[in-house]
């Protein structure tokens, strides 16, 4: 075997050193910014800036980060921005809908992205959605929804907020009614007390940070989780797969509920230099681990259940290569008639 000659292997052994110190000399001065997809004061807005309060310590260079909100077509308008035009430096991360990196798949007339090539720097955490209703509607059960038109507010298509109930309305004959239109699940919940919409759907995070006294008060009526698995904390509440009866509605279902595995992803937009993706993920990794982070995400009601930016990556690799036909019934359902 021939020896590796002396500088060829210093060179290597110092890579990740020089690659390090790039990123700090990158990043070193730097004004970084989180662009989120939807309003002030949402679940996913509240998770940024929590976050951007103790990232920059983490990253290389110690950059100031900070957040901007740019909100729109349940974070397609942010994403394509940001697929577009950049930066594709490292300095601009955003912070989507959980259903954006399936958005190429069921709303392609929206996404101008393709969802595999953003680089993924991670996820604070797994979700689990419930629906819910002001508890004087009369609706009870979600099977009364077969029968009793059920009005839900929502932001946009392409998040979950329209899409669960015009799936469940499209394909399995619920009687669901979306009104579209609110920049953030705050306003969506303004509409809720004063009667607008009768009900709507959000994280399980994202309804004890922003109401937990309506939980506490009864306000509200859970008619079920969404999620791949129950999540034990809501209690008795019905998962949305409990009502699917067949495989092929079981696959249909299945699909769309996937994003919740990567329910609140950040990404940097295709083109960052990998050395920079790197230091932003192993960042990303020691701030959701940071005591400091994680204290105040307490004292906000936001669960912290990480995923990594290479995790998150697989998962959305996984979902671009659902068989075309599931694809194509879902797709259909979703589409504005």
């Amino acid at each position: 075997m021939t020896p590796i000659p002396l500088a060829l292997l210093a060179l290597l052994l110092c890579a990740p050193a020089h690659a390090q110190e790039d990123a700090a000399t990158f990043f070193k001065g730097k004004t970084l910014r989180i662009v989120v997809g939807s309003g002030v004061g949402s679940g996913y807005d509240i998770t940024a800036r929590t976050l951007a309060r103790h990232m920059g310590a983490h990253i290389p260079g110690n950059p100031t980060v900070i957040v901007q909100n740019q909100p729109g077509a349940g974070g397609a308008i942010m994403t394509n921005s940001l697929y577009a035009t950049g930066p594709f430096d490292g300095t601009v991360i955003g912070a989507p809908f959980n259903g954006t990196p399936t958005m190429p798949l069921l709303s392609p007339q929206s996404a101008r992205f393709d969802a595999d090539k953003l680089s993924y720097i991670g996820s604070t955490n797994r979700e689990t959605q419930v629906m819910y209703v002001w508890s004087t509607v009369p609706v009870q059960t979600l099977d009364d929804v077969k029968t009793t038109e059920l009005v839900m507010g929502a932001q946009a298509p392409g998040s979950t907020q329209y899409d669960y109930p015009v799936l469940l309305d499209r394909l399995f004959g619920y009687k669901f009614k979306v009104i579209t239109g609110y920049e953030s699940t705050p306003k969506i919940h303004l509409a809720l007390e004063r009667g607008e919409v009768q009900g709507t759907i959000a994280n399980w995070s994202t309804l004890k940070a922003l109401n937990s006294n309506w939980l506490a008060d009864n306000k509200i009526r859970l008619l079920a989780q969404w999620g791949l698995k129950k999540l034990p904390e809501i209690g008795n509440v019905p998962s949305i797969l409990d009502f699917i009866k067949t495989d092929a509605d079981r696959a249909a279902i299945k699909l769309v509920v996937a994003r919740l595995e990567y329910g609140r992803p950040f990404f940097v937009p295709p083109g960052v230099p990998a050395a920079r993706v790197e230091a932003l993920r192993r960042a990303f990794d020691a701030t959701v681990k940071d005591p400091a982070f994680l204290g105040e995400a307490a004292m906000a009601r936001i669960d912290i259940d990480p995923l990594s930016g290479e995790e998150v990556q697989t998962l959305v690799e996984e979902v671009s290569k659902t068989p075309p036909d599931v694809v194509a019934r879902v797709r259909d359902a979703l589409e504005n008639k």
